[in-house]
């Protein structure tokens, strides 16, 4: 495990909507470096920077045209190159989105995989042998291009048109057209990506999130074959590179961490229960009072004990895909909300935005194959200067309209006010980052957590350090016995006070606190 994860906070940035510094309407790798100070302030120390390689942007860059240049939007290889050293130059890391999964249609890969005659790309895609045979069926293909060339078949896509997938094999081969993972062109495609991999880490890069990570090799239903594949790829980084880092999007930390990640997500998609804590009708974290965290506990618990310590579990406050925690949490609730994310284990990420309370912006045009996820993907409000301070462009040249609400969340409004949810988060990372058993790696056990009640309790601990922290969302004061006899001295409180002795919790509404027991 990298040591720099022990303590690690991340953002997450959307590189197209955090800063312009051109006015040509899409932010840009010189207002990432301009703003790196701004989410130092924050506590933050690590990035995780959306898809930013040259792309035709169908799907936000998810589709990729290449992996060795940076998208002439944002700027050059060597702007890149520039922000990872500026980072690294404030003690903070940098994790780039990486996709290996499919490629833009205009891939050169791709292009010369529909060639009917045979080369060195022909089956770094996912090929059907008859026109006819449109992959119907075909357990990790969602779809398939047919007529596009001259070679005879199909191709396999993930999700949009413009996607096909690449070739890594299937774990359990029922056609002849469907490659074992062992194959030349699937091992070929294995090792075509990890020398992107060696290429961005060489520039100075520090590690990835990876997109669609158990979804590679396909007719895998146990995803035995991913597994060996991300442990092959663990194996290399750890040879090479063993300070880098993977983070997967796969949702499922029993199965992620087997297969070498270090880190996995909890997801708005799958089985974790996340979405009851924050995007749901009635969310744990509502002051209605009418959540419930049993389901989430009871699964996190599973996870937990099934990562055996071998990874990272993250829990994140939003992400590009999701709706904004804004559209269902007012300003208060989340506050205690981020109580609640800054005193879990694994690394915690804040999505560019959250910190402020922006608003999810509902039905707006869609952009770059958004959909409804366009309205997460406004830009960043700065200030109360033209466009928020995002960009000096005008307002029809913005890439995604901003919010148009005069009484639109800013950076310069939460900073200008002690009690913002800035500066909550702030302090709440500030405690996190004093106190070892709060971090990442810091042992856990919830303490109290039943079916539709509240408060939620756990304990953290490491190093001889024990921290309690207690969460009360809901609209009603409570007292509980923990099943802790033990005193605790107050290290962090917001909502009022709260009181733990001889186990017995008193806490008021809306409250959070964060207890060492001595």
């Amino acid at each position: 495990m990298p040591k720099w994860l022990d303590n690690a906070v991340f953002y997450e940035i959307y590189p197209q909507s955090y800063q312009d510094t051109n006015a040509d309407g899409i932010g840009d790798f010189q207002g990432i470096i301009n703003r790196l100070d701004y989410i130092r302030g924050l506590g933050c120390n690590a990035l995780w920077i959306n898809p930013c390689y040259d792309s035709p942007f169908t799907d936000a860059g998810y589709d990729v045209r290449d992996y060795y240049k940076a998208a002439p939007r944002y700027g050059t290889n060597e702007d890149l190159k520039r922000l990872f050293g500026e980072a690294h130059r404030r003690g903070m890391h940098v994790i780039l989105d990486l996709v290996p999964g499919h490629t833009s249609y205009d891939h050169p890969w791709f292009l010369e995989s529909m060639k009917p005659e045979k080369n060195e790309y022909t089956d770094r895609y996912i090929w059907s042998d008859s026109i006819w045979d449109n992959m119907s069926g075909v357990t990790g293909i969602t779809g398939a291009l047919r007529g596009i060339s001259q070679r005879e078949g199909c191709v396999g896509v993930n999700y949009y048109s413009t996607q096909p997938a690449l070739n890594y094999g299937f774990e359990h081969p029922e056609k002849p057209w469907q490659l074992p993972v062992d194959s030349e062109g699937a091992v070929a495609t294995r090792e075509e990506i990890k020398n992107v991999m060696r290429f961005w880490l060489g520039m100075g890069c520090d590690g990835f999130r990876v997109d669609m990570a158990g979804a590679l090799v396909k007719n895998d239903p146990d995803k035995s074959g991913c597994i060996r594949l991300w442990q092959n790829f663990r194996e290399f980084l750890d040879r090479e590179f063993p300070e880098a880092a993977i983070i997967s999007e796969w949702g499922q930390p029993d199965v992620s961490l087997a297969a070498g990640f270090h880190m996995d997500f909890l997801l708005h998609f799958g089985p974790s229960h996340y979405n009851d804590l924050f995007r749901c009708k009635e969310p744990f974290f509502s002051r209605r009072g009418r959540g419930n965290a049993g389901e989430f506990a009871k699964k996190y618990n599973e996870y937990y004990s099934s990562a055996a310590g071998r990874g990272l579990i993250c829990i994140p406050s939003g992400n590009h895909d999701a709706l904004r925690m804004r559209h269902f949490l007012d300003v208060e609730e989340m506050k205690i909300a981020f109580a609640f994310l800054m005193s879990m284990p694994g690394a915690p990420f804040i999505y560019y935005g959250d910190e402020i309370g922006m608003r999810y912006l509902d039905g707006i045009k869609s952009v770059e194959g958004g959909y409804e996820r366009t309205g997460s993907r406004s830009p960043m409000q700065w200030d109360d200067t033209v466009n928020a301070g995002f960009s000096s462009a005008k307002a029809e040249d913005l890439y995604i309209m901003i919010d148009p609400s005069p009484d639109r969340p800013t950076v310069k409004m939460n900073m200008e006010d002690e009690s913002s949810l800035y500066a909550e988060i702030k302090r709440q990372i500030n405690v996190r980052m004093q106190h070892k058993a709060l971090q990442s790696d810091g042992a856990f056990e919830f303490l109290y957590v039943k079916e539709n009640a509240y408060p939620l309790v756990y304990k953290r601990s490491s190093d001889g350090q024990t921290i309690v922290a207690a969460i009360n969302p809901s609209g009603s004061a409570v007292t509980v016995d923990i099943g802790l006899n033990a005193d605790g001295r107050e290290i962090y409180s917001y909502g009022g006070i709260s009181k733990l002795a001889s186990g017995r919790l008193t806490m008021p509404s809306g409250s959070a606190a964060y207890f060492s027991i001595d």
